[in-house]
């Protein structure tokens, strides 16, 4: 019940074989970063083929809409919306016309200087059919391309001009691209596949495609996956190419892709989700002890670390929340009454597992608290005697701007609340939080190599009007960095919708 995701991409390129049943495959196991569109580029002989619609995967794709995806190579995304709206003008891949034939793009992440890009581009007389901040990557992309020599060198020039979060892939004539951002904070892994190459947002969804020797695409890096011009789609194996890009010495690596976002099966940064949020729960059950009969998981990504909590402190683990697959997303209606009410038909307590008992309920995170105060008070309805909440992250107490729709301090329970406070909000008897020094021993990574904006306030990139991390005060930064104005730290960051 945590915060929502941008979204998910993959590319694939298979020799003799159609691409599109391959992302079609990997865009399912991509599903739970991204719900409310779905598409596939394809290119065959320089030619694409697309669809892209509103909906889950399933439902975009049936045998008939793949098999009209011609070619051996193409791009799939699966979107959630936290810049631009919600619609099918919005939904990616965007194909963009380029100086030699169409140019396909699709994003995953968050561009912080979106809006001044997008008004040099509109000055420069580029006209824009959506509102999403891919739409503007790829017409710069375009631009630069216009006067560059090659794809390769107009990606680089993009690089070291979007600030953000990001990974992306391109889609251009026999060629695919797919880059990183230079700090890694938006995920991206590659590997071997049928004889081609694929990469995607998450390890496990290249797996489920049948492939192998995968790695994580390194920040910066760009890959280049070619045909031999003049061969034929079924003949000899494909050049791959790794360029080096504009990369920091520093990561920043974003710390909820191990708390919520990716499937705990996934690899992300080499560290194995699942195992991860186990080390969360058993930290948590020394940080934090309380004298309970049953550990219930929010499902589903709080399992691993109520698994971890119940092998460390001994109290027995139990599946006290039944979860029905088969309800409209409650983060898509259109108010929150709706989604309070949706809640109580998305989960259902057992009432044998409950009742009587001290129940110790962990969530991976609280963002509004909306949900879990509904969740806390069915627990109480099926008969709790106590209950007690527990967090797998630090408080969240300030916006992120790379990718993760929570823009707003104001909506953040955490912000200028104690868990005393937090608990008497939503109804539980205790709250208490993973320690900063618990998450970074969970993942196994110095602080300083992961993002953690919205646990500090602090950012690993220039945004406006908040402070970097490393640096003295916002002043000074705002004194040496260009374009960045110097105040007070705002509530919400400019050009999010």
């Amino acid at each position: 019940m945590g915060p929502q995701e941008k979204c998910g991409v993959t590319a694939v390129s298979i020799p003799g074989r159609g691409a599109a049943p391959y992302l079609y495959l990997g865009l399912r196991a991509l599903q739970h970063r991204g719900q409310e569109s779905a598409g596939i580029v394809t290119s065959s002989h320089g030619r694409f083929y697309n669809r892209r619609q509103m909906g889950l995967v399933h439902e975009v794709f049936d045998r008939d809409a793949l098999d009209a995806l011609r070619g051996t190579m193409g791009i799939g995304h699966v979107r959630y919306s936290t810049r631009g709206t919600s619609s099918v003008q919005n939904a990616q891949p965007i194909i963009i016309p380029a100086r030699d034939g169409d140019l396909a793009i699709a994003q995953n992440g968050d561009i912080v200087n979106y809006q001044p890009l997008r008004k040099r581009l509109q000055q420069e007389g580029i006209e824009f059919i959506g509102n999403a901040d891919t739409e503007v990557v790829g017409n710069y992309l375009v631009t630069e391309y216009q006067n560059s020599v090659n794809l390769e060198f107009a990606i680089k020039r993009l690089m070291g001009e979007v600030s953000g979060g990001y990974a992306i892939v391109v889609l251009h004539g026999q060629k695919f691209y797919a880059f990183r951002d230079p700090l890694g904070i938006r995920p991206l892994s590659m590997g071997k596949l049928d004889g081609g190459i694929a990469v995607a947002s998450e390890s496990v969804a290249i797996e489920l495609m049948g492939g192998t020797d995968i790695r994580d695409v390194a920040p910066g890096e760009i890959i280049v996956v070619e045909r031999a011009r003049g061969k034929e789609e079924s003949a000899g194996p494909l050049s791959v190419r790794s360029i080096k890009g504009p990369a920091r010495k520093e990561t920043a690596h974003c710390m909820f892709e191990w708390v919520y976002f990716s499937r705990p099966d996934s690899i992300i940064d080499t560290r194995l989700v699942y195992e991860v949020r186990y080390r969360i729960g058993e930290v948590l059950a020394k940080e934090s002890p309380v004298s309970a009969d049953v550990v219930i998981p929010v499902p589903d990504s709080s399992r691993p670390q109520a698994l971890g909590l119940s092998h460390a402190s001994g109290v027995p683990y139990a599946e006290g929340l039944i979860k029905n697959r088969f309800v409209e997303r409650t983060f898509i209606l259109p108010d929150q009454r709706r989604r309070e009410e949706e809640v109580r038909v998305k989960l259902h307590p057992v009432p044998g597992v409950i009742k009587g008992k001290r129940v110790v309920l962990l969530d991976d995170s609280i963002v509004r608290g909306t949900t879990l105060k509904e969740i806390v008070a069915m627990v109480r309805a099926a008969g709790a005697k106590e209950v007690h909440v527990r967090v797998g992250c630090p408080p969240i107490v300030a916006p992120c701007y790379f990718g993760i729709d929570m823009k707003d301090r104001r909506d953040l329970i955490a912000f200028e609340r104690t868990p005393k406070e937090i608990a008497h909000i939503i109804g539980a008897d205790s709250v208490a939080y993973l320690s900063m020094a618990g998450l970074i021993h969970a993942i196994d990574k110095k602080e300083n190599a992961l993002c953690v904006g919205c646990l500090v306030g602090k950012y690993p990139v220039n945004v406006p009007q908040e402070h970097r991390r490393l640096q003295k005060s916002l002043v000074d930064f705002g004194s040496e960095s260009a374009g960045s104005p110097a105040g007070s730290v705002s509530g919400r960051a400019r050009g999010s919708t």
